[in-house]
């Protein structure tokens, strides 16, 4: 699909390989040494964040989808840039090569300690696990189950000044059977396995019923654990203080929705500065947007770490103190020059190689995957390769290739959550048909509706005698306003043509709604097709 000689495109990709990118869509940094939040307009759920030296670290919660543990840099808290991912593939491998929404990664935390990363994690139904490197933009080591068992989340360590290591968690009740209380154990030193039985150092009751998410700290002889309390959607801050990582422990309440349109600012991370200045970084829920990222400063005046102006979150702010920071934000547009993937994508199960790769001419090139026979809905698909909104206005647009080698091959451009529908290209004898795939309740086993649009006539056709394909050539195109989603069509790439009603977007499980391809099949008699992404690319 690329028409471009190569030493243009050697040079090409050297010029933009490390160049950042700044969003056309949402940038927190407005330019005049202030930022609007949230500085993060993408679902990052329960966001952890480490300083070193005057680099931040962030990663956040990524369930089934996959690679899991973004981490992100930045170099003021207002300007993040993906540089990675600490999870290549969840384990067990056979329960993980399909779907299994809302399970996998919950709330990590990163930690820096003696020259490495560290990151914990809990997976509600195998245990406690962590993993570590030299280079948190590098590969990260194989993960290690730290403690065994059901109903552990939000796990997060403490290196003492001594070198002993404490590990508090909260408790899933969905698993455990109980929730609100938050537990300490000892760990061995290098963090690997627990020593001590846990304690119970906290209980929320009914006064903060809900408590979860804690990070563990410490300041001025004080251990320090901060966590939400009372659920997501309308909950509060809470800091609790103690001369003992054991406890007990004296709380207080310091950051809640006040008079603000800031509903249950929940879980985040302390962070203070090389500057000497402290923030709290919290996710926010946007419904269908999923978790988004702002930021607080903190007051310590009164002994108590009071977030955002007196307790109520604030929309904007001065930014952190930084040197030679730059305008940055996470990825959006791909190119697929570069023969790997951009890292803003995941796929919603383990990767298998018969989803799709990079070409050596510049796509992205996704084969159609088996579907069961009895499938109803895409919920259940894994290859489904796909990115959050990272603005709540928004258009992408995509050109692509579709090659069909038998009846029914379809491929396009989607947005997927309990809801969804899709913009695709579908083989019907030897043609194609344009068609809006949607489903209502997918999560809940609702089967999917078909809507067919129109004919388009093939652009190609194979003279091979042997499972020859017919291609059509398309620009796709997804409008997202407000959390409603349009699609429309173009051949040239000119003049788009609306295509079908307007849709709502759904959140996942536990994640935001998030857009990209697929490209899908049912009873494959021959070989597979194909759906080329020669770009895509993201603008206000």
């Amino acid at each position: 699909m690329k028409r471009i000689f190569l030493p243009f495109l050697v040079l090409l990709y050297s010029a933009v390989a490390f160049a950042q990118h700044r969003s056309a869509a949402w940038c927190p940094d407005n330019g005049d040494g202030t930022y609007t939040n949230p500085v993060l307009y993408a679902d990052y759920s329960d966001p952890d964040v480490c300083a070193v030296g005057e680099d931040y670290y962030l990663t956040a919660s990524s369930f089934n989808c996959i690679p899991g543990l973004p981490i992100l840099h930045s170099k003021d808290l207002v300007n993040w840039e993906i540089i990675g991912h600490a999870l290549p593939e969840l384990e067990p491998k056979a329960l993980f090569a399909q779907p299994q929404h809302g399970k996998g990664v919950w709330a990590p935390a990163i930690r820096h300690h003696e020259g490495e990363f560290y990151i914990y994690w809990g997976d509600p139904d195998q245990g406690i696990f962590m993993v570590k490197t030299k280079d948190p933009a590098g590969t990260w080591e194989r993960p290690v189950c730290v403690i065994p068992g059901k109903g552990m989340i939000d796990p997060c360590p403490l290196w003492d000044n001594d070198g002993r290591c404490y590990l508090v968690n909260g408790w899933a009740a969905s698993r455990a059977g109980f929730n609100s209380v938050l537990t300490v154990r000892e760990l061995s030193a290098d963090g690997t396995r627990a020593i001590s039985s846990p304690r119970i150092v906290f209980d929320g009751g009914q006064e903060n019923h809900t408590t979860e998410g804690p990070k563990f700290y410490t300041r001025e002889g004080w251990y320090w654990i901060m966590c939400p309390a009372g659920g997501v959607a309308m909950g509060w801050q809470l800091a609790m203080r103690s001369r003992s990582p054991f406890g007990p422990y004296e709380w207080k309440r310091v950051m809640w929705q006040g008079s603000t349109d800031i509903n249950g600012p929940h879980q985040g991370a302390w962070v203070h500065t090389a500057f000497g200045e402290d923030w709290f970084l919290h996710f926010n829920d946007k419904g269908a947007y999923g978790r988004v990222v702002y930021l607080q400063p903190v007051d310590w005046t009164s002994g108590w770490p009071m977030m955002g102006k007196k307790g109520e979150p604030v929309l904007r702010h001065r930014k952190p103190t930084s040197h030679a920071a730059s305008v940055v934000n996470p990825q959006e547009s791909d190119e697929f020059d570069g023969g790997t993937l951009g890292k803003q994508w995941q796929w919603h199960a383990n990767y298998s190689q018969f989803f799709g790769m990079p070409t050596a001419d510049g796509c992205m090139r996704l084969y159609t995957h088996d579907l069961s026979e009895s499938f109803s809905s895409l919920w259940e698909a894994p290859n489904l390769l796909l990115q959050k909104p990272t603005a709540a206005r928004f258009t992408a647009t995509a050109k692509v290739r579709f090659a069909a080698k038998e009846e029914g091959q379809y491929g396009g451009l989607i947005m997927m959550g309990r809801n969804y529908s899709a913009l695709v290209i579908c083989r019907q004898g030897d043609t194609f048909v344009l068609q809006r795939h949607t489903c209502i309740g997918a999560d809940e086993g609702q089967a999917e509706a078909r809507q067919t649009l129109g004919t388009i006539a093939p652009t190609e056709r194979d003279t091979i005698p042997y499972s020859p394909a017919i291609y059509a050539d398309m620009y796709l195109r997804l409008t997202v306003k407000d959390g409603v989603c349009r699609f429309s069509y173009s051949p040239d790439g000119k003049k788009f043509r609306e295509a079908g009603d307007a849709f709502a977007m759904k959140e996942g499980k536990w994640i935001g709604a998030k857009f990209g391809f697929v490209a899908e099949q049912q009873g494959r008699e021959s070989n597979r097709g194909w759906l080329d992404v020669d770009w895509i690319r993201v603008t206000k």
